[in-house]
């Protein structure tokens, strides 16, 4: 029977609590073969003189056996010989397992269990291959873990996250040039997620500080590296980096943008014309009766003159 690679691949996975990469695969395998090239010789006692003493046979007890425990000076290793039964496993094991073998075998067990629609799923993250249980078990799982149900990032959240992951470092300021609102409310929540995390200070006058995305951001997204995230369909990397440039270096409107006129000797002054603006005629008659109705309130000359 061949070598089962599948088997060998599957059961790595299941006694690993951590991500598995092709390096750590191929490590157990060139760990396979230095074990079973070592040869199994116990230490022999020599003389003072340094020549080899033929060591005297001893009878041990059956209860001495089971009660004695081995020496850390000479600890045997008993290795079990192959037998018929894991021919698939221990027999026939190439000396050299490639990455391209590794990855197309972890893609067709991925295949498998998602076909099986089991509890697992074989996943390819950031971090290297690992197992994990299917989304809808989620529920049982937060509840024998006694975990709160996740809760979605806001649209604001989500923005900030974008433009950090396309920005990478990013300023505060340069985000909240982007979005136009303040950003600390969204930058706090992702630092709080672990998404984001403080970069470094970037060279620029006050050394604000620079915010860049995680691995465990690339697992929320669901990618294995920053490149994979889809291109931009809408600006470009050098767009972008223009308009931040205007937009952070922006220069006060001069009088002639706000319709002012200009000094001797800078160019021609806007239209000064008078403008006439049209009331209707509600409005205009407005005053004329407003006019009209306090004469009559107000005593005349004449009355005035009378009484005194």
């Amino acid at each position: 029977m061949a070598f089962n690679l599948k088997k060998v691949l599957k059961a790595l996975l299941f006694s690993s609590g951590q991500p598995l990469t092709v390096k750590d695969i191929q490590g157990a395998f060139a760990r396979f073969h230095d074990q079973t090239t070592l040869p199994l010789t116990s230490a022999e006692p020599k003389s003072e003189d340094g020549e080899t003493v033929a060591a005297e046979p001893t009878e041990i007890s059956a209860d001495e056996s089971l009660s004695s425990a081995p020496s850390s000076e000479a600890a045997e290793v008993i290795v079990a010989a192959p037998t018929e039964t894991d021919a698939e496993l221990y027999q026939d094991v190439p000396s050299l397992i490639t990455a391209a073998q590794i990855r197309e075998a972890m893609d067709e067990l991925a295949a498998e269990l998602r076909a099986a629609n089991d509890i697992y799923l074989l996943i390819d993250g950031a971090n290297g291959y690992r197992l994990v249980t299917h989304p809808r078990f989620a529920r049982w799982i937060r509840i024998q873990r006694d975990e709160p149900a996740p809760v979605k990032l806001t649209q604001s959240a989500l923005e900030t996250l974008a433009i950090i992951a396309y920005r990478q470092p990013v300023t505060r300021t340069e985000i909240e040039t982007i979005r136009g609102v303040s950003a600390e409310a969204g930058l706090n929540k992702l630092l709080e997620r672990e998404l984001v995390y403080i970069v470094g200070r970037a060279d620029l006058p006050g050394r604000p500080l620079q915010y860049g995305s995680t691995d465990k951001f690339l697992e929320f997204v669901g990618v294995k590296s920053l490149v994979e995230l889809p291109a931009s369909d809408v600006l470009s990397p050098r767009q972008i980096d223009e308009w931040l440039k205007n937009a952070t270096n922006a220069t006060p409107p001069a009088d002639a943008e706000m319709g002012l006129p200009l000094e001797d000797g800078e160019g021609d002054s806007p239209n000064l014309e008078p403008v006439e603006i049209e009331h209707p005629a509600h409005e205009a008659a407005a005053p004329e009766s407003l006019a009209a109705s306090s004469s009559d309130i107000a005593p005349s000359d004449e009355n005035t003159s009378a009484s005194a």
